[in-house]
């Protein structure tokens, strides 16, 4: 049976990876074989491209290379992890994905549509995520998030150190993906306690691939 592909979008500090990993043990609970990953990187190849990404190495490459190099790290992810997962019958969850570069390339970056389109026909093969969960946060709250996460003293990563412009620009890219294409994207409010949004996000996922009977035999309704 081929495995669902769930991915976590959102800006910087919006708790993606905190709920992913949350899904994951509630999922499991289930009996659900359960791979949780993340982008730039997830596969040897996508994690050392990866490094160079965040590191800032890459942006003087401007938005089009950097977005040849998430697209190369993706490649690298899919072929490596994500296709032979789900192919398993592994449940995917992914922190971020190709909106990301819709938002943080495409949007922000001012990259052609047409191009971001060529490299998700080449990248992503026909793959498209079962369900997309964008985690809705204000800007600034992300990024005093993002702050405490990291320590004080630690340097932001090459998207953390942009201007708070940079990143309500983008809370708004994330939220117009989810408008154009509702039947896969559904916005999370991250403003709220980690367990209720938890709560929530498992509730969604639920209700998306009808896990109703397998949450009561577990008693986690």
């Amino acid at each position: 049976m081929q495995g669902k592909f769930i991915t976590f979008e959102g800006g910087e500090g919006a708790g993606k990876s905190t709920q992913i990993a949350l899904l994951r043990q509630k999922l499991e609970q289930l009996g659900l074989s359960v791979l949780q990953t993340r982008e730039p990187g997830g596969s040897t190849g996508a994690e050392a491209i990866r490094q160079v990404i965040l590191s800032g190495q890459a942006k003087s490459f401007g938005p089009a290379g950097e977005a040849l190099l998430f697209s190369a790290a993706r490649i690298d992810h899919i072929d490596q992890m994500i296709a032979p997962a789900l192919k398993s019958g592994h449940w995917v969850l992914c922190d971020r994905f190709a909106d990301s570069t819709r938002a943080y390339q495409g949007a922000l970056g001012n990259l052609d549509t047409r191009v971001i389109r060529v490299l998700e026909t080449v990248t992503l093969n026909g793959l498209t995520p079962d369900l997309t969960l964008i985690l809705d946060l204000s800007a600034e709250q992300g990024l005093a998030r993002a702050n405490t996460r990291r320590g004080h003293q630690a340097k932001a990563d090459r998207f953390e150190a942009e201007s708070l412009d940079f990143h309500r620009a983008l809370r708004s890219a994330f939220l117009d993906i989810a408008t154009s294409e509702p039947e896969r994207c559904i916005i999370v409010d991250a403003a709220r306690d980690i367990d209720t949004i938890a709560r929530d996000i498992f509730w969604k996922v639920r209700e998306r691939f009808h896990l109703g009977d397998k949450a009561s035999a577990k008693g986690q309704v």
